[in-house]
């Protein structure tokens, strides 16, 4: 059961969780102009109706080890739904992979891949991407720098 339309209040609690997903209800209430107890409310309504996923934390994969980033770009042999469906789950399976998009165009798929160095990317290119059932071609771009990173969506200011 999905809201017709979100409020001002609901997209300024949307805007807050998304930039701050820690923020304490009573903060969050706050900050949108209304006392905890209807807050907590909507939040939870929101969460139900599936305006909000889920809460994580955004780690930084270099302190981590991942120096690498990848974007591949890949086509399959076949692009009949069991054969799509089978790659994406295939997919799922790969740790490294951290995004994946079905196109529409020439390309089939493209995958985001971090990995910790040349080494390990190259490693899981041969040895598990290419070989993989109905791939028929990966291109690879490596990434020079991050210029932009924000999850979520944009959100209209609300006053």
């Amino acid at each position: 059961m999905v809201r017709v339309k979100l409020d001002a209040v609901d997209r300024k609690i949307l805007s807050c969780l998304q930039s701050e997903g820690r923020i304490t209800n009573v903060e969050l209430a706050d900050r949108v102009g209304i006392t905890a107890p209807p807050c907590l409310r909507r939040v939870r309504a929101l969460e139900q109706e599936g305006y909000i996923k889920g809460y994580h934390a955004d780690l930084e994969q270099e302190t981590l080890g991942y120096g690498l980033t990848v974007f591949a770009m890949v086509g399959l042999h076949s692009q009949a739904e069991s054969d799509l469906q089978a790659f994406e789950t295939k997919v799922q399976s790969w740790p490294l992979v951290r995004e994946c998009f079905m196109l529409n165009g020439e390309i089939d798929f493209i995958l985001k891949i971090v990995a910790e160095d040349l080494g390990s990317f190259q490693q899981f290119l041969t040895g598990e991407l290419t070989p993989a059932p109905n791939v028929a071609s990966v291109k690879t771009s490596l990434t020079i720098r991050t210029s932009k990173h924000q999850p979520g969506v944009p959100l209209p200011a609300v006053k």
